[in-house]
């Protein structure tokens, strides 16, 4: 197919930026690629793995002559980010992201967009592929084959923006979906926000176990280890969900600590029928997740 974009920014060189950017090079959507970002080392290794063509740590000069902006960065800058590269975006440019949270953003970036400007569009995106390792070094341009993007377009997102963005994440291999931001929001604090809460919960509580004199976690076999492999996950990005999806999460973690004590109880009681009924239960709908 045609190239879908001339020239595209790559904000936050990380996993999912520079998985992108490679793949999207590796079927021809982009014909050029600036990373930017502010650690020149990192921006030189994106260079290395074909990921970007040239780069920059001006955020002015390396958006001043792009058609798309992908903000790749943890969620709690993204709009600080779009603020600042605003007044430098030329016209009919795109501006897209891949933060887990939507409404916060998109309602964020939407404000700083006037509502007569018909030059500069905003499409609000969420690929859900990744891993636990993150930085240049993890890029993989097979992340986002068989994976689901999000999207979240508004009364205010232009037809034209959101279907090129559409086009852009199924080339690289994702289903996509339209959302209402507010709905995807919740969702995910069930299915992604609650289980990393769980897991870095967990670890915590285990290396907080004073009452052996054992390396308890040199004992971990696969059960732990594929459980708890989302604990690796970025400290910051995951302050950032948290803090910014606040109330879902919140929720979320109430109902966990419900279920957690419907467990409690019964093992405290000895209720074997109680406890083969809700591992019954658990059993049958993880065997239903494809």
């Amino acid at each position: 197919m045609a190239c879908l974009f001339d020239k595209v920014a790559i904000i936050g060189l990380g996993l999912i930026g520079g998985s992108l950017a490679k793949a999207a090079k590796g079927e021809n959507l982009f014909k050029k690629v600036v990373g930017i970002g502010r650690n020149e080392k990192n921006l030189k290794k994106g260079i290395d793995l074909g990921a970007i063509d040239s780069y920059t740590t001006h955020l002015a000069e390396g958006v001043s002559d792009v058609d798309l902006v992908v903000v790749a960065t943890p969620p709690g800058v993204i709009i600080e980010i779009i603020k600042k590269a605003v007044p430098y975006i030329p016209d009919g440019c795109i501006i897209t992201d891949v933060g887990s949270i939507k409404e916060k953003i998109v309602k964020g970036v939407e404000r700083l967009i006037p509502n007569d400007d018909d030059n500069i569009y905003f499409v609000g995106g969420h690929p859900i592929a990744g891993t636990e390792n993150s930085g240049i070094e993890a890029i993989n341009p097979c992340l986002f084959i068989g994976h689901k993007c999000v999207l979240t377009p508004t009364s205010r997102t232009n037809r034209s923006a959101f279907e090129r963005i559409k086009t852009m994440w199924e080339k690289v291999g994702c289903k996509v979906i339209s959302m209402d931001m507010a709905e995807h929001d919740h969702i995910f604090a069930v299915v992604s926000h609650l289980p990393h809460v769980v897991a870095f919960s967990l670890i915590n509580a285990i290396i907080n176990i004073k009452d052996s004199k054992e390396d308890i976690l040199s004992y971990s076999a696969g059960g732990l280890k594929d459980f708890t492999r989302i604990a690796a996950s970025h400290p910051t990005m995951w302050k950032d969900i948290f803090l910014m999806n606040k109330e879902n999460v919140l929720n979320s973690i109430t109902h966990f600590q419900s279920s957690l004590e419907e467990i409690k109880r019964a093992i405290a009681e000895e209720d074997s029928e109680k406890l083969v009924s809700e591992f019954q239960k658990s059993r049958e709908v993880r065997r239903a997740i494809k």
